[in-house]
């Protein structure tokens, strides 16, 4: 149970009093916003004007001596320097809540520059200028952009109703960013088929949601597809900031988007970047206690006292917590099958889904099993052995849809990754694909790296494993989980680099002198085999010289075998050589042989000449290796008819004849 006395009573006129001055300063016209704003300067008026119009070199300054706030509600006392008058907390008239005349003089003599992006159709055009300039200034300049005559245009989106061309945008007290959207009824909108096409395509297009958490000054770069609903963008959201799908006040969607079942393609965001902000809305206690009016004094009943303590915890919707789906319920498919013992096939489904998801822009996944994706990272030579990174992905984890898209998507972590690393993915949402992992596990890294994945609670996921290959098992050189940022992720993975570097050295050092000694092998063996070759060939060489001479030696000793029996067969089938006391006449021959000795013998006249030839062939000199000449007049006696006598070849009494071997 907590009470406010009259204390109590007058710090909540004190904070009306400031937002009403902060609302009478710059315009703004919803009270909450000015109370945030002053919530986010710790309650200094002057910061907040100065954040709403920013001054130069500080021309605002404080003219009156500053209050100061004590209560449990906002923590320690505050010291609210202010440049605007101070109303008493029993004033009700809107008169007290008006800036000092100097410093609205101050304020009016700034030059502001606006920024307004101004959507039309299917265009987006950014428009900058001074708040001195008018509507109509704005819209010569669209002109030009949007290709649309200034005189068609309705310029629609102004937060306070329809502006005239003329109106001066100071006058409107506009914050620095604005939103706008214009109408040209007059155009017509192209064929329903062209729209139809064009939607089509916008549903397979990926839509990158630049949203920044406005409490946190934090921004989240997140990428749906175009056939995500408003809905699932704001649940996704809601996994980031804590902040309930019915408690986010957002900033930024377009006019179009009307509910929250349209998906982003028919939307109207811009394409591929659109920006928007987030932030809780105020709990409805503490919007009822600053906007009271203070005319009435009394005490906040227990119930009362029930609520504001209710409000403490407001924002926390349990249909949200307990019967809301999550995030990764409304995606159409899961990762990675179910029982995937091929874990190619599985891969190839997991690269797929990550691309339709998150886009093209992502590490190359390996194809292959777990033992493959080691071969390639750590078997090859110690100059081409890359890291092993393996991507734990979990479907439930609340973090798993900003680390995919911030950090394993981000370039510099998708090019660090490609060039030092192969990246191995496994999805761990199914219980049986987990089962599979732990068992791979278990297997190459040993239970204690095991125990340690075991041991992950789900929104401690997706992890990545750094594994570093060994001479003698797989080293895991670190465990990241999903819960860092872009440079915390990078400068882990720089890290473990650097340790491999240093390992991979020395592997290049040992390979180089291990290769260096099997190069003195090589060409030691290379020698001494050239050598046995060398020998080998001179022995083969040898040997066919014996064998080439021993052939020739018994085709040599065949000739002469098959000479002499020839000689033999001539000699003993010559007639018996005549006496020379015959009766016959004889012819005496005397026959020169090529070395100058004389072979002589008798025979009858009426002998064929025949029996010359076999008598010198039987000699030594057959008739095809040798010619018998005659002087006296010289012939050729080899080239005559050998069957004609002696006596016709007048070959008597006696003769001389030579021998002469044949060319």
């Amino acid at each position: 149970m907590f009470s406010l006395g009259l204390h109590g009573l007058s710090l909540v006129a004190l904070v009306s009093s400031r937002s009403r001055n902060l609302q009478a300063c710059t315009g703004i016209e919803n009270i909450d916003e000015a109370i945030t704003l002053l919530e986010q300067n710790n309650w200094d008026l002057l910061a907040a004007i100065n954040g709403v119009i920013p001054q130069e070199n500080g021309i605002l300054q404080s003219e009156f001596s500053g209050e100061t706030i004590q209560n449990p509600i906002f923590g320690p006392p505050t010291q609210l320097n202010t440049s605007v008058s101070i109303a008493s907390p029993s004033s009700s008239s809107t008169s007290a809540f008006r800036p000092v005349v100097s410093s609205r003089q101050v304020v009016e003599r700034l030059s502001r520059m606006l920024d307004f992006k101004v959507e039309y159709r299917d265009k987006t055009a950014d428009v900058v200028l001074e708040d001195s300039c008018t509507a109509g200034d704005i819209k010569q300049i669209l002109e030009t952009e949007l290709q649309v005559p200034a005189s068609k245009m309705q310029l629609k989106g102004w937060k306070s109703g329809d502006v005239e061309d003329s109106t001066v945008l100071r006058s409107l007290h506009l914050p620095k960013n604005n939103s706008l959207y214009v109408l040209t009824p007059e155009i017509p909108i192209p064929s329903m088929s062209s729209q139809s096409g064009s939607q089509q395509e916008s549903l397979n297009q990926n839509y990158m949601l630049i949203i920044t958490h406005r409490e946190v000054q934090k921004e989240y770069n997140l990428q749906f597809s175009g056939s995500c609903t408003i809905q699932e963008v704001k649940r996704n959201v809601y996994d980031l900031t804590s902040i309930p799908v019915r408690h986010q006040l957002w900033e930024g969607w377009p006019a179009s988007a009307q509910n929250d079942t349209m998906t982003l393609a028919s939307s109207g965001l811009n394409f591929p970047c659109h920006r928007l902000t987030v932030a809780r809305r105020t709990s409805p206690v503490q919007t009822r206690e600053q906007s009271e009016e203070c005319t009435d004094i009394h005490m906040i009943s227990d119930s009362d006292g029930d609520d504001f303590e209710d409000a403490t915890e407001f924002g926390v919707d349990d249909g949200e917590i307990f019967g809301m789906a999550s995030s990764s319920a409304l995606r159409k498919s899961p990762m990675m099958p179910e029982n995937a013992d091929n874990e190619a096939d599985a891969l190839l489904q997991f690269t797929a889904e990550f691309s339709s998801r998150y886009g093209e822009c992502h590490p190359v996944f390996f194809i292959g099993s777990l033992e493959a994706s080691f071969q390639e990272a750590f078997y090859g030579k110690a100059r081409e052995r890359k890291l092993l990174a393996i991507y734990l992905h979990h479907d439930e984890s609340v973090l798993t849809n900003v680390f995919c898209s911030q950090m394993l998507c981000a370039e510099s972590i998708v090019s660090y990754l490609s060039q030092n690393f192969i990246t191995w993915a496994w999805d761990m949402t199914r219980e049986a694909n987990r089962a599979r992992f732990l068992t791979f596990c278990t297997r190459h890294f040993g239970s204690v790296v095991t125990q340690t994945v075991r041991s992950q609670k789900t929104d401690q996921f997706p992890l990545f494993l750094i594994i570093m290959g060994k001479r003698s098992s797989n080293e895991v050189l670190n465990v990241i989980q999903g819960n860092t940022s872009v440079d915390e992720l990078m400068m882990r993975l720089i890290s473990a680099m650097e340790i491999f570097s240093a390992q991979q050295q020395e592997d290049i050092k040992d390979e180089d002198e291990r290769e260096a000694r099997e190069n003195v092998k090589r060409e030691q063996d290379e020698a001494y085999r050239l050598s046995l070759e060398a020998d080998r060939a001179k022995r083969e060489a040898q040997e066919r010289e014996m064998a080439e001479q021993y052939r020739l030696e018994q085709i040599k000793k065949e000739q002469e075998e098959e000479r002499e029996a020839i000689r033999l067969s001539l000699e003993q089938s010559l007639p018996p050589e005549p006496e020379e006391e015959e009766s016959e006449p004889l012819s005496k021959l005397r026959i020169r042989t090529p070395s100058g000795q004389f072979i002589e013998r008798r025979f009858l006249i009426s002998s064929p000449l025949q029996v010359v030839f076999n008598f010198v062939a039987s000699k030594g000199f057959p008739c095809q290796e040798f010619k018998l000449l005659s002087t006296f007049p010289r012939r050729d006696i080899t080239q005559l008819d050998p069957s004609r006598s002696l006596m016709d070849l007048k070959l008597f009494p006696q003769e001389t004849l030579f021998l002469e071997a044949k060319e």
